[in-house]
């Protein structure tokens, strides 16, 4: 009786083990599959990428930057050729 107990927990045993296994083995296919779908929505939102937007940013800010000095020029040229 002993031996057949023994040899019951020995095969529930293996049959959680592989069933632990093959959870593992669908939870990582599943987590494929979901970010395989999230970066293909991703995707077809056309979001722009972090390091994109800083680079437009600081391209902006530089224009900007720009736009200042070139008008205070204009400035002290009119006020030049106007006094």
């Amino acid at each position: 009786m002993t031996q057949t107990t023994n040899r019951f927990f020995d095969e529930m045993a293996r049959l959680m083990n592989d069933a632990a296994g093959a959870a593992q083995g669908v939870r990582r296919e599943v987590e494929g599959v979901m970010r395989h779908q999230v970066e293909r929505i991703l995707a077809d939102l056309d979001l722009v990428r972090r390091d994109e937007f800083e680079a437009i940013k600081d391209m902006a800010r530089l224009a900007r930057q720009e736009n200042e000095e070139l008008k205070a020029r204009i400035e002290a040229l009119e006020k030049k050729a106007g006094g």
